[in-house]
C-alpha cells in the first residue's frame, strides 16, 4: 500500500452532499415561496368600507355625516350617541 493513498482525517463534504443539499433547499424554498404567494390580503367588511367613506366625506366636506348610528364630525373624530363627543366616555342617562 502506497503512503500517498490514505488519507486521514479527512474533513469536507463530496460534491454529491452539496448538490443533495441544494436539491432539498431548493425544493422547500419553492414550496414556501408558492405557499406565500397564495396568500391574499383579507378583504375589508362592507361595514368597515361604508365608515371610511363617511369619514373621508366629512373631513372632505367640512360637514357631519352619519353612517350606521356612527357621526363623523369635519375634524375626523366619530361618536356614537349617547357618548360625550370630547372625551368619547358614555353619557350619564
Amino acid at each position: 500500500m502506497r503512503a500517498g493513498c490514505v488519507v486521514r482525517g479527512a474533513s469536507g463534504m463530496t460534491l454529491l452532499e452539496v448538490l443533495v443539499v441544494l436539491t432539498v433547499l431548493g425544493v422547500i424554498l419553492g414550496v414556501s415561496g408558492l405557499a406565500l404567494t397564495t396568500l391574499k390580503e383579507p378583504r375589508e367588511s362592507a361595514l368597515v368600507v361604508e365608515l371610511r367613506r363617511a369619514r373621508a366625506e366629512a373631513i372632505r366636506a367640512g360637514a357631519p355625516r352619519t353612517t350606521h348610528d356612527v357621526r363623523f364630525l369635519p375634524d375626523g373624530r366619530a361618536i356614537r350617541p349617547n357618548v360625550d363627543p370630547l372625551t368619547g366616555s358614555p353619557n350619564a342617562k
